[in-house]
């Protein structure tokens, strides 16, 4: 029986390799995402402790240097905080990137896979031709081969 090699095999396992490279950088560019979300949610955490401290600094006896250290802290909080939004933005726009390359490879690959099935079909179609061609001429050739035997005793007789 013959062996079925798709011709295009070398592509559709770049294509599969290329696929398990973009879902890597998908992965990892996830993962910074959660970094970035996490860094940006321990910053709102001090911002509040930080707010937290300056209303207790007013309720007690007033300490200006004190008062104006917090108030220091939270406009570098602030600060700090639009900063890694930035990076948030950022990390989000590059998550949205590897998953529309993702998307691409995915394609590609099932459309090779498509098009591997497609050729195993046909494959499958030709072998089935051919068996069905090998069995006609069986038949011919017992049949002709049963009729002449049968000439050759009708002969005799």
């Amino acid at each position: 029986m013959a062996k079925f090699v798709y011709r295009m095999q070398s592509i559709l396992n770049i294509k599969e390799k290329m696929e398990e490279q973009a879902k890597v950088a998908f992965g990892a560019a996830n993962a910074e995402l959660r970094v970035e979300e996490e860094r940006l949610q321990r910053l709102f955490q001090r911002q509040i402790q930080y707010l937290a401290e300056g209303t207790m600094l007013r309720q007690a006896v007033l300490d200006p240097l004190k008062l104006q250290e917090n108030e220091n802290a939270l406009d570098y909080m602030e600060d700090a905080i639009k900063s890694q939004k930035i990076r948030v933005k950022k990390a989000e726009e590059a998550l949205e990137r590897a998953r529309q390359v993702l998307q691409e490879y995915m394609i590609e690959r099932k459309t090779h896979e498509q098009l591997k099935e497609a050729a195993f079909e046909e494959f499958k179609e030709e072998l089935a031709k051919e068996e069905s061609k090998e069995v006609d001429e069986l038949v011919s050739y017992v049949y002709g081969r049963r009729r002449s035997v049968e000439e050759e005793i009708a002969s005799l007789l």
